[in-house]
């Protein structure tokens, strides 16, 4: 019997896959959840694929400044601690 992934695991998942630059993958995870911190992946997910008025949106769905793209790399950094954060408590 499998168990099927818990939010914070599969935006683990979406993370790592941005980190590796996989933004279509990590595209399919986060359009599947609804929350300010899927929003904000969303985001990094559309930076990365080079669609800033996208990312744009989606940051403002987060309620987070919109950091440009030349910020992608620390951006992932901070969503990965928020990820992992969620993911303790």
């Amino acid at each position: 019997m499998s168990v099927a992934p818990q939010p914070a695991d599969s935006l683990q998942r979406a993370v790592d896959l941005l980190a590796a630059g996989a933004w279509q993958q990590a595209h399919e995870i986060v359009q599947k959840h609804d929350s300010p911190l899927a929003a904000w992946l969303h985001g990094i997910v559309h930076i990365q694929e080079g669609d800033l008025k996208n990312a744009e949106g989606w940051y403002r769905r987060a309620e987070r400044p919109f950091p440009g793209a030349a910020a992608v790399q620390d951006e992932i950094a901070s969503a990965r601690r928020a990820v992992e954060a969620a993911a303790a408590s």
